[in-house]
Parts: C-alpha cells; structure tokens; sequence
C-alpha cells in the first residue's frame, strides 16, 4: 500500500492515510494511526455517520467502544459500530501501531484541519476543535458521572 500522502502530527499521534475515501467517491478509508507511550488522545466520542475499525499491528493500544474496554494486541481488532462512544489510548510503555477503517470515510482534510488547530502557536483552541468534529459528525461523548450514594 502506498500512503496518500505525508504522515501528519497531531500532537504526539501521527496518522498516514493509505486510503482516502472522500478523495475516491466518499467510500471507504483507511490510515495507519501511530500512538506513543503516554500520548494525549482525542476525547470519547462517537461518529453520527461512520463505523470503524481498528486492527493493531505493533505495541498495544488500549481501545474502548461503549462499556468494553481492551487492550489489544498485534493482530487483534475491535469494531465500533456507528453511534457508538469510542476512545483509545496508551498506557503501554512501547509505541502502538493500528489501522484505522472508516466506513464511509471522514477523510484526510479532517486530520489536517485538526492538526493545525491542535499543533497551532500557544496550543488548541477547544472551541475549534469542537466545531471542526462537528463539522464532520464526530460526537463529543458527555463526561462520565460518578456513582453517587442515595
């Protein structure tokens, strides 16, 4: 597979799309998504339009859909069906490595116009961020409430 184009930073992400659905009639994508040790992620949050898939191919990614949270393993895969709240991270101590399936795609403008939001001089601005998911049907999970006593 050759990538569509260069890999972009997010922060500490990089992501490198090998398939653009939106650049070949809004089908299908895929991009391979490198997550560090410890690295800021995005927030839980679910797609209005889309499902997904990831598939680790290094390292071990922490992902959750809903209430299941695993960690995975090279060759292991969790599907996130459309609607579904949805986060990853990396608690490990080596760097994951995962394809990332979008059906249908977001695309790669989406990634490149969150990394110059989240890479801009003095840091994110979290109310362009917001618009910019929006924008694309990404759904920003409500924070988890904790049990409280009756």
């Amino acid at each position: 597979m050759q990538p569509n184009g260069p890999a972009m930073k997010i922060g500490q992400l990089e992501i490198r799309y090998l398939i653009d659905g939106t650049a070949t009639g809004g089908g299908v994508g895929m991009f391979e998504l490198t997550v560090p040790p410890g690295a800021r992620v995005p927030p839980a949050h679910s797609h209005r339009d889309n499902e997904e898939v990831v598939y680790v191919l290094e390292g071990m990614l922490r992902y959750t859909v809903d209430e299941e949270t695993r960690d995975l393993k090279p060759g292991e895969r969790m599907y996130t069906p459309r609607g579904s709240v949805h986060a990853f991270s990396n608690p490990h101590e080596g760097p994951a490595r995962a394809l990332i399936v979008l059906s249908p795609d977001i695309g790669a403008r989406y990634f490149r116009e969150i990394a110059d939001i989240a890479n801009a001089p003095g840091g994110a601005n979290p109310a362009k961020m917001r618009e910019v998911m929006t924008r694309y049907g990404l759904v920003l999970a409500p924070p988890k409430q904790s049990a409280t006593a009756p």
